[in-house]
């Protein structure tokens, strides 16, 4: 799912091609990506752009008479730039959205459609999709502190919970967990004072830097490459590789559609997390350490 920093750099880049601009068309070839009736999408046709905001993972083109269009991309979607009028891309083009510049062109790859679209008309209309969770780019410490603590979770539900912090997903949590030297699973009210600044810090670094590196990457031309696993990253997506900190094999946790990654030694003192899958198969051998679980599978090897 495209998070604060991909979302960022896919607004600068409407930024520089559609403000001002009349939205002179659209198609929408899947009725189920659009999520509201009133106003209809036609409404937008002869508005133009006045301006282009993040919600959380959202994005919003606001047009004229306060007309929004709420863009939710979840974990598939993207978003494409290309010529006048062109063409909608097999069965994973959505929507396309007609400027003199350019069509802006929403996709959604794989069979589960998550992404939508909604045209509201009216600030309070829009508030419905605010979450008002945390910016941690612009908050302080102490409500960064006051937001961790208003209820007792891990800290990856934590950090990848929308009504709290703002824009991070499975990614940046793993990122910004080990950037930080902490436990996915440990308590949030069970951190101490300097493991709250810490995890404030290693946020505003991970998440800073990450824009900044994809804006570099993307230069003038339009995002092309949105992804959630990029070989840069420290411990996401990275699963038995080693981690550039202390090159121990990268660990996970496996959960519903989705898993977490973390380095064993920098995060967990080197106790290795239950994962379901493993721990279901293993049960009472379910190692406790790496060299636990190298010696398990030497055993089993021999």
């Amino acid at each position: 799912m495209p998070e604060l920093p991909d979302v960022v750099v896919y607004i600068e880049a409407l930024e520089a091609r559609i403000p001002s601009q009349t939205l002179e068309g659209l198609r929408i070839a899947s009725p189920f990506v659009l999520r509201s009736v009133d106003p209809p999408p036609s409404a937008l046709v002869g508005k133009k752009v006045r301006s282009i905001r993040r919600l959380g993972k959202q994005i919003v083109l606001v047009f004229d008479e306060e007309h929004f269009l709420v863009i939710h991309l979840m974990i598939a979607g993207r978003l494409q730039w290309r010529e006048p009028h062109a063409r909608l891309a097999g069965k994973i083009g959505l929507a396309a959205f007609e400027f003199a510049s350019g069509t802006l062109i929403l996709t959604e790859a794989g069979s589960k459609k998550r992404a939508s679209l909604h045209v509201v008309r009216g600030e309070q209309a829009l508030a419905a999709f605010d979450r008002r969770a945390l910016e941690v780019l612009e908050c302080s410490l102490d409500d960064f502190d006051s937001v961790l603590r208003r209820e007792n979770h891990t800290l990856k539900r934590s950090l990848t919970d929308p009504r709290l912090f703002s824009g991070i997903g499975n990614a940046f949590s793993d990122e910004i967990l080990h950037h930080a030297k902490l436990s996915p699973l440990k308590q949030t009210s069970r951190l101490s004072t300097q493991e709250v600044r810490q995890l404030w810090e290693s946020t505003r670094a991970v998440l800073s830097e990450w824009t900044g590196r994809l804006r570099s990457q993307t230069g003038e031309d339009f995002p092309s490459k949105v992804t959630a696993f990029r070989p840069e990253m420290a411990v996401h997506g990275r699963y038995g590789k080693p981690c550039p900190r202390c090159g121990a094999p990268v660990q996970r946790i496996v959960y519903a559609e989705n898993e977490c990654n973390y380095c064993a030694p920098c995060q967990t003192e080197g106790r290795l997390l239950a994962d379901r899958a493993m721990s279901r198969l293993l049960k009472e051998d379910w190692p406790r350490s790496l060299e636990e679980m190298e010696k398990h599978f030497e055993e089993r090897r021999g």
